[in-house]
């Protein structure tokens, strides 16, 4: 992590919202975690390179980390207006946005619906529409217990941080990521065509994601191009080796690399 960030909770949608703001400089950029995961976990390793020449914003999501659960499902729609009342609350108009899983849907919402808010985005490990996704990797999720994750360092980074830190929270905020509302049916191919933001699409070649599906998505931000004639464009994709989805940050240098000459990369 870097040195001495600024920490603190904002109110919102009944939350006591956790956040933690990193570096100076430049347009500031929102991280959001993946489910199960808090900031440490999932951006811990690769903060210190990002804000090393930016201002960086990072939250828990409700029932993560530091931040309360509170009696309402997990969904992209709410999580987003989270996002966007922690903004608010922070008094920031325009971010680049950093999302992995979960947060990369929410990331991805924010995009879509919310353009004067996303300078460029970084969507990772997620589909746009449910037929990108393994049917394995659903099921799995819907199926969480306590008892699968016992041991595992997210279960003592949830007792450590957690405000209800006890296993029974637990089980509930497992049972929520299970039935995990996306908003709807997915994004349309015209959704996908229409978004503002430069997008930077990462995947594990071993991820929860198909491939075929990120190489979609690329083509639909104007990708997949001969660039040596036509140019590169501002949207591009990148697939990390040996990478599945709960180990798709950690190839620290490579993602490190490739996210920091993104947002660094002049607008289009």
């Amino acid at each position: 992590m870097t040195n001495a960030p600024q920490t603190g909770y904002a109110s919102v949608n009944g939350l006591e919202m956790y956040y933690e703001i990193h570096g100076t400089g430049g347009t500031p950029l929102l991280l959001l975690h993946g489910g199960l995961f808090d900031i440490e976990q999932q951006f811990g390793e690769v903060l210190p390179a990002l804000a090393e020449n930016r201002q960086v914003i990072a939250a828990d999501f409700q029932g993560h980390g530091r931040t309360n659960d509170i009696d309402r499902p997990l969904g992209t729609v709410d999580l987003a207006s989270d996002a966007r009342g922690l903004l608010a609350h922070l008094g920031v108009e325009k971010v680049d946005v950093f999302g992995f899983s979960v947060g990369a849907a929410v990331a991805l919402y924010l995009t879509i619906r919310n353009p004067e808010l996303i300078r460029k985005a970084i969507i990772s490990s997620v589909s746009f529409h449910p037929d990108g996704d393994r049917a394995e990797s659903s099921e799995a999720v819907g199926e969480m217990k306590v008892e699968m994750i016992a041991g595992t360092p997210m279960e003592a980074a949830y007792l450590a941080k957690s405000p209800h830190p006890d296993l029974e929270h637990l089980q509930a905020l497992l049972t929520k990521l299970g039935g995990y509302d996306i908003g709807g049916d997915g994004w349309s191919d015209d959704d996908i065509r229409g978004i503002e933001a430069p997008t930077l699409i990462t995947v594990g070649d071993c991820d929860a994601v198909k491939l075929e599906h990120a190489v979609r998505f690329l083509q639909l931000r104007g990708g997949d191009v001969n660039g040596d004639f036509v140019g590169v464009p501002s949207s591009q994709l990148a697939v990390f080796p040996g990478s599945t989805h709960f180990t798709g940050m950690a190839r620290t240098n490579l993602v490190s690399d490739v996210v920091v000459t993104f947002l660094d990369a002049p607008m289009p």
